[in-house]
């Protein structure tokens, strides 16, 4: 009789917990953040990350864990968005570090350098070669926490109104770069302009 009845209750208690265990899941906290890009929605390879990331976390929470993302300009502008994620205006963000070498050149390491590293050495370094770990010590000073989330590779070089045939057409040409590529660009007297993706289009 005392077997059986323990029988009965464990049954019982194993059916409650099993009944009891959604409940507590469906109980928790919706957790919402909000996401600041960069990047318009327009250039979709860019922005779409970023949403694709938000659909990702969602689903993997079962609704628990939303992310909201905003393009270059809807909460901040397109060049603050680590400013926005440093001060706490926003729980994460989607941008291209080496907008931000002003704060500290090695930021541009995180991104393609001149002469450098194309996207598959860029990955191998960064997952295999110690570039995350020098990278995550980088943000980690302004409070951050970074992950890659995706690669482009070398930016390219542009669309112009007049040929460039040698490098005296280089000259006061005003160019929309950013980075260290800005910088080299400088040297053969490139005026270099460092604006948002969303915002090229204005400055034609």
């Amino acid at each position: 009789m005392q077997r059986r009845s323990f029988l009965k209750k464990t049954g019982i208690g194993l059916a409650a917990g099993a009944v009891a265990a959604p409940a507590i899941v469906h109980a928790q906290p919706v957790i919402q953040w909000r996401l600041a890009s960069s990047f318009p929605k327009s250039l979709d390879t860019l922005y779409g990350a970023a949403e694709l990331l938000a659909k990702r976390v969602a689903e993997g929470s079962d609704g628990k864990f939303q992310i909201r993302v905003f393009a270059g300009g809807e909460l901040v502008p397109g060049l603050q968005v680590l400013d926005a994620v440093q001060n706490g205006t926003v729980q994460c963000g989607h941008t291209a570090p080496y907008y931000y070498i002003g704060k500290d050149p090695a930021f541009a390491f995180a991104t393609a350098v001149p002469f450098g590293l194309n996207a598959r050495q860029q990955n191998a370094w960064m997952y295999s070669g110690g570039g995350m770990a020098a990278i995550a010590a980088l943000f980690r000073e302004y409070g951050c926490v970074q992950f890659p989330s995706g690669n482009t590779g070398v930016q390219m070089g542009g669309w112009y109104r007049k040929e460039i045939r040698t490098l005296a057409d280089l000259k006061g040409l005003k160019m929309r770069v950013s980075g260290l590529a800005g910088q080299v660009l400088a040297k053969l007297g490139v005026v270099g302009q460092q604006i948002a993706g969303g915002e090229i289009y204005q400055a034609l």
